[in-house]
């Protein structure tokens, strides 16, 4: 119910300043578990995903957000999770995958960090790779273009899904995550 009215009220902001354009919306899986990543400009970039996507995305978040005891009560409402970065957060990963295996869409950016640059990418981390790769879900790339001036059109483009079915049965390796990484980052690029 919270993440519906703050949906709702988000969604009449959202569009009165900036527009969003949305473009291959019909990409989107309407079923099944499914991780979106996309870049990271901005703290605006939870909320409009949260707006243009058709189904509801739990993020993974940087635990420091959750320090606060409101600001932790609201994203815990919309269906945030905190992630220790820059080590193996083993409740993270947990949780990720229970929403996977639930039929949800998870939702990070796997740049880790806001990048400002808007067109070029920093390095992924492998960790979306491990989730995708235990929980055997495809990964769905959105590309957020626009610069968030008020007044100004935002372009999502959400791209096909990428099933990773040739790794699915095999053994996890830093091999085999960084190739699935690279893939995901390449697809992301192409959007940008």
């Amino acid at each position: 119910m919270f993440y519906r009215i703050a949906k709702a009220i988000m969604t009449i902001v959202v569009y009165f300043l900036f527009a969003p354009h949305v473009i291959d919306k019909e990409s989107f899986p309407s079923t099944g578990g499914a991780i979106v990543y996309s870049n990271h400009t901005s703290n605006f970039d939870p909320v409009i995903l949260g707006i243009v996507l058709p189904r509801p995305i739990s993020f993974m978040a940087k635990a420091e957000l959750f320090q606060n005891p409101i600001i932790s009560w609201v994203l815990k409402g919309l269906g945030a999770f905190p992630v220790k970065r820059g080590q193996a957060d083993i409740a993270s990963i947990k949780k990720s995958l229970q929403i996977l295996r639930s039929q949800q869409i998870l939702g990070i950016f796997p740049e880790g960090t806001r990048n400002k640059s808007g067109s070029e990418l920093g390095t992924f981390a492998n960790g979306i790779a491990s989730i995708a790769h235990k929980a055997k879900v495809p990964v769905v790339p959105v590309a957020i273009k626009g610069g968030y001036k008020p007044f100004k059109r935002i372009t999502v483009t959400i791209g096909q899904p990428i099933y990773f079915d040739e790794f699915q049965h095999q053994k996890s390796s830093k091999e085999l995550l960084d190739n699935m990484s690279s893939q995901m980052e390449n697809a992301l690029k192409e959007m940008l």
